[in-house]
């Protein structure tokens, strides 16, 4: 039995909102939109209205957004369409602790002999911003940042980033763990990306906010769906949840942040209060997302404390949901200099506007006395 879900940022419980608009798209509006009659052009009518709810929320008045499978596909048609519509070979800069998505593209991208620069982050989640200068002034043509880190809750790309870079290149936001979280605004980037399973909205749905004027060479061919960037038949139900959800998140107030943040340094403080000697990986979480912490364990591995806390119905997680399976030692805390030694104790809490005092009171418990047990069998 589920006590306490801390692991928002691998997916979201969707909310009643976005489940039921879905089953209504199922079961009553399941007409193709780009069909000409009534019904047909009633679903479009409805796929254009979750697309100005998003637009808007991020202040993208006059920007283009192009519905794709998830966050996935839509940091692929950033990354990748961009550079693909740019001539000969280019520069493009990185931050090194990008999701995957981003990371295998500009892997893709060096393959075809383009110069990738991985900009380094330091343990407080600061940009390298020499490194960054040093690709500009050598010509990089594109820029690709994540909003908020989804191991540590870093805050990467925003305002500060957009001022740095001034115009010099296109810049990419990847803002699957920020949007709606996090404020965003369309000014500070060419490109942002957003997926539905992360703000309690369906799996199999994202976007790709762009600015006018940016072009992208299309990933997806065919029937010239959503301005011939992302062609195929749209994902109707994945849409109307998609939208539900914002709403919901909206409606929550602009206050909302600010009491996830509340909750975040709650689970900390009983945390510590339980474990003292525990430690925080990145910035002051004071000045992080709201939603996110990584926390080390001394001489606990981070998969056994997960394991343990599991079988008291707690939920967390040892990193990127993407790679879990993958890496023994995260390579987000690796490549911000974290030792190897110390990776291997970290443990991701995420939280939700959803999460209970119940569940975070519950969880900081069961840690407590999870470490008390666990640090007797520590390694030599």
């Amino acid at each position: 039995m589920v006590r306490a879900y801390l692991d928002n940022s691998a997916t979201t419980r969707p909310c009643e909102a976005a489940v039921a608009a879905m089953t209504k798209c199922l079961t009553e509006d399941w007409y193709n939109p780009s069909s000409v009659y009534k019904p047909s052009v009633e679903v479009f009518r409805r796929v254009r209205e979750a697309r100005e709810l998003i637009l808007a929320t991020v202040h993208g008045a006059g920007c283009d957004l192009y519905f794709t499978s998830g966050g996935t596909e839509a940091n692929n048609l950033a990354v990748l369409g961009a550079v693909e519509r740019m001539r000969g070979r280019q520069v493009v800069a990185v931050s090194a602790v990008e999701h995957p998505s981003v990371l295998a593209a500009c892997e893709r991208l060096s393959q075809l002999g383009h110069d990738v620069r991985y900009i380094g982050v330091s343990r407080n989640g600061e940009l390298d911003w020499d490194a960054l200068e040093k690709a500009l002034s050598d010509g990089a043509s594109l820029v690709s940042v994540m909003q908020v880190n989804n191991e540590t809750g870093w805050l990467l790309g925003g305002e500060k980033l957009h001022d740095f870079v001034n115009g010099r290149a296109l810049i990419h936001v990847d803002g699957v763990q920020g949007y709606l979280r996090v404020p965003f605004d369309m000014k500070w980037a060419d490109m942002y990306t957003l997926s539905g399973h992360k703000l309690h909205g369906p799996k199999g749905i994202g976007a790709l906010v762009v600015k006018k004027g940016v072009k992208l060479q299309p990933q997806h061919v065919g029937g010239g769906q959503e301005g011939a960037i992302r062609s195929g038949t749209e994902n109707t139900p994945g849409i109307m949840g998609l939208g539900a959800a914002v709403r919901e998140m909206v409606d929550m107030g602009p206050d909302m942040p600010e009491r996830l943040m509340e909750k975040k340094l709650r689970l900390i403080g009983a945390i510590r209060k339980a474990v003292p000697e525990m430690t925080v990986n990145g910035a002051d979480p004071a000045v992080s997302a709201p939603h996110i912490v990584n926390i080390g364990f001394p001489n606990v591995r981070g998969e056994v404390m997960l394991h343990a806390l599991e079988g008291d119905g707690v939920f967390v997680s040892t990193g990127s949901a993407c790679s879990s399976k993958k890496l023994k030692v995260s390579a987000v805390l690796t490549a911000a200099g974290v030792p190897a030694r110390e990776a291997e104790w970290a443990v991701r809490f995420s939280l939700s506007p959803h999460t209970t005092e119940e569940e975070i009171d519950y969880a900081a418990e069961r840690v407590g006395i999870q470490y008390d047990l666990l640090k007797r069998f520590q390694r030599r």
